[in-house]
């Protein structure tokens, strides 16, 4: 499989800083990482006391697990700067949660009521359904800014917005050719591992670690942050449904319905034969926006692997009867051909209207962001290590289920 450098050009700045590894000895020498700084810079510089208990367990045990294995990863030095900023505004997410419980009691009363849940294979078009339903008026999205810096009153919007751009918008500095994958933007709605990156806990870190080493998931304590999340932000607002997203739910389906027994589903479904070879190069330009040595053998062995049994999975329970009562279905090929029907059918699914509203503003949203606007995403199978036939072999039960059409 032909290496990363093969594949893209780094921007001389990027190249450039990553040398200055060369001139000190390491990347470690230009941005250290010590978990004990970390936290102790965090409390001096949030100015908000001590770290209250939100619920989600042994956060510091994790922490420290966490920068042991992000220590051994090889991250480049870019790579390291990125996420020391993710690990310290984790802490100081943490940090205004607590204080802010301490001071309103209340927060943590807040119910979660029936979220409508998007998931599905990565690529299949969650991130686009996503933004389309964000613009049902009903609901309430987890936009960025909002999410990213929750309970901190001493930042004006302008100010969020900025500490925001800084995270999601320097992803394509890093490398462009990222926002021809996925958009990052202060004021779109972000995924829920982007969420729950503070836990230290979730998808964000395995996602983005080519090695974790040590480290493991917790869905457990990941989930109670996310739920404490979606507390502070719904806090004091006038009621209104979440809509939530990420294809990792297809791998934590009973942790979901275990926080959110109501949920909402509304799956997204293509040709594994797309999906699975968009999803690795995509995971892959995550890896390499933090690392110049990854092996993307393994990596797409891995994706094919949890993708394939996560769908099958699915497949499963919806002959069994055992998916949520209100869930929709949209295929990637409905969405791209006629959006408000294939939506309008999702609705269908959950029992929820599709207004002449919310109608009217997909149209313009889809006029104002045509498909493509930040360049293509191209990919075939073959160069990621699939063969599209043995992927639809593999995946006949999904397939067959939800009746996903061969875009070849």
């Amino acid at each position: 499989m032909r290496p990363m450098t093969e594949r893209f050009t780094r921007p001389d700045w990027v190249r450039r800083v990553n040398a200055m590894a060369d001139a000190t000895g390491s990347a470690a020498a230009v941005v250290p990482l010590d978990a004990s700084e970390l936290i102790d810079h965090a409390r001096r510089d949030a100015d908000a006391g001590e770290f209250y208990d939100i619920g989600d367990g042994d956060w510091e045990g994790r922490l420290r697990t966490l920068v042991d294995a992000i220590n051994t990863a090889d991250l480049h030095v870019v790579g390291r700067l990125m996420t020391r900023e993710e690990l310290l505004r984790g802490l100081r997410t943490r940090l205004h949660l607590g204080a802010e419980r301490q001071r309103d009691p209340g927060v943590a009363d807040e119910q979660i009521t029936a979220p409508i849940v998007v998931t599905g294979p990565a690529r299949s078009g969650t991130t686009i359904l996503f933004e389309l339903l964000a613009l049902d008026e009903g609901l309430r999205s987890p936009i960025a800014m909002d999410v990213l810096h929750p309970a901190e009153p001493q930042l004006d919007d302008q100010q969020r917005r900025a500490a925001t751009e800084s995270e999601q918008e320097f992803w394509a500095d890093v490398q462009p050719e990222f926002a021809t994958m996925h958009e990052l933007c202060y004021d779109l709605p972000v995924e829920c591992i982007t969420i729950t990156s503070p836990s230290f806990a979730g998808s964000h870190w395995s996602m983005s670690l080519d090695d974790p080493g040590q480290w493991m998931p917790d869905p457990t304590a990941d989930f109670a942050f996310h739920r404490a999340v979606l507390q502070s932000v719904q806090h004091g607002k006038p009621p209104r449904q979440w809509l939530l997203k990420t294809p990792a739910y297809l791998f934590l389906f009973d942790e979901l319905l275990k926080t959110y027994p109501d949920a909402q589903i509304v799956f997204t479904h293509r040709d594994p034969a797309r999906t699975m070879p968009s999803t690795a190069s995509t995971t892959a330009m995550i890896r390499w926006l933090r690392s110049d040595h990854l092996d993307l053998d393994a990596m797409s062995e891995l994706v094919g692997m949890l993708f394939t049994a996560g769908l099958n999975t699915v497949a499963e329970r919806s002959t069994a009867g055992t998916l949520p009562e209100a869930s929709g279905h949209v295929r990637f090929t409905d969405l791209m051909n006629d959006p408000t029907t294939a939506i309008e059918t999702a609705y269908k699914g959950i029992g929820r209207e599709f207004t002449a509203t919310h109608r009217d503003a997909v149209l313009r949203y889809l006029d104002e962001k045509p498909r493509g606007k930040h360049g293509s995403h191209d990919y075939t199978a073959q160069e990621w290590g699939y063969d599209a036939t043995a992927l639809r072999s593999d995946l006949a039960p999904y397939i067959s289920t939800f009746g996903v059409a061969d875009e070849d």
